[in-house]
């Protein structure tokens, strides 16, 4: 009889085990613990033992009886329990958010200028080019009149992949392929993400956004520069600027400037934003060097062309008075909605 009790234990662990919902567990309390279950089979033979006998089986029942009415309750609890962490898991509501939704969406300040600026330059009949983040040593350097061991690659070391392409350090490519695809005369800007191995800090990143432009047709001047660089700076702040020349070296311009505008926070007198100097630099420009207009399969003995890039975040920054330039690619949502256009 001991070893009918042993079994009956043995079966009913293993069937405990591989339950996986409380039905399962009502059809095990019914099979053992029922009205015809397990040891219910055991209580009607009783009668055909000896009183001794029917005290050592009562006994061996009752204590299954606890033992399997302890274990069924506690699986019923850890059933309900994994229920529950399934639904919370499905259906869980976070009460801290907005149900109507009713907060409006942003730009990013970045995009605001960038928009501002095709814009701009869209009414003064440039076209608005792309080109790829990935490009090659042709593009990016030498049809920029940047030979491979020019000095100033090394102010624009990038990301270099194993089949020698890399990824851009400027949006300037876009220029070579444009004039590679139209003819003269023509109006370009290109937009986009560029990368450089730079170390971050508060006005430094390895990745940024330029704006870079190119004009090429007949008996184009340094007048014509100056002349579209106002009206781009105009529309970006929403007012008239001054704006100056000084020499600066780029190779694929010649001559080169440094196009500076007269701070608009103190009208020149010098502040802390302006570095007390009451001019602030922001464009780097020029007209086309002749290599660079051959790289384009463009003649330079017939047209000649001006050339500018400008960093949009730098503008950005200006535009809303933003000290460091790591929030602006830092993807907080509460820094962004600051600039909520309406």
């Amino acid at each position: 009889m001991s070893k009918n009790f042993e079994n009956v234990e043995l079966s009913f662990r293993e069937r405990l085990q591989k339950i996986s919902n409380v039905k399962e567990l009502e059809e095990i309390k019914v099979q053992f613990l029922g009205k015809k279950g397990e040891l219910a089979q055991f209580m009607k033979q009783l009668k055909e033992l000896s009183n001794e006998k029917k005290a050592e089986i009562g006994k061996s029942v009752n204590r299954l009886k606890e033992l399997f009415q302890e274990k069924i309750e506690h699986r019923r609890e850890e059933l309900k329990q994994g229920e529950y962490e399934h639904r919370m898991q499905q259906e869980w509501i976070d009460i801290t958010t907005d149900p109507f939704h009713t907060e409006p969406g942003s730009l990013h300040p970045v995009t605001v200028v960038q928009q501002k600026l095709e814009d701009a330059f869209m009414a003064m009949g440039f076209q608005v080019l792309d080109g790829p983040h990935i490009e090659t040593e042709y593009y990016n350097f030498e049809a920029l009149n940047i030979a491979e061991h020019h000095p100033a690659r090394d102010m624009q070391d990038t990301f270099y992949f194993e089949d020698g392409h890399l990824l851009r350090t400027h949006t300037s490519p876009i220029q070579i392929r444009g004039m590679e695809r139209l003819k003269p005369p023509l109006r370009i800007v290109g937009p986009g993400k560029v990368f450089r191995c730079e170390r971050t800090d508060a006005s430094h990143d390895s990745c940024f956004h330029q704006f870079e432009g190119m004009m090429i047709d007949r008996d184009i001047s340094v007048a014509h520069l100056i002349y579209f660089m106002k009206t781009m700076l105009g529309e970006v702040f929403d007012s008239e600027v001054e704006v100056r020349l000084r020499p600066g070296y780029f190779p694929f311009v010649e001559p080169g400037f440094e196009l500076d505008m007269r701070c608009l926070l103190c009208q020149g007198a010098g502040c802390k934003f302006c570095k007390r100097v009451g001019w602030i630099e922001l464009i780097g420009c020029g007209m086309v060097h002749p290599n660079v207009l051959r790289s384009g399969n463009i003649d330079p003995l017939v047209y000649s062309g001006f050339a500018f890039g400008i960093g949009i975040d730098r503008l950005a920054m200006m535009k809303y008075d933003i000290t460091d330039i790591r929030p602006l690619h830092g993807g907080n949502l509460n820094f962004t909605r600051c600039f909520t256009v309406l």
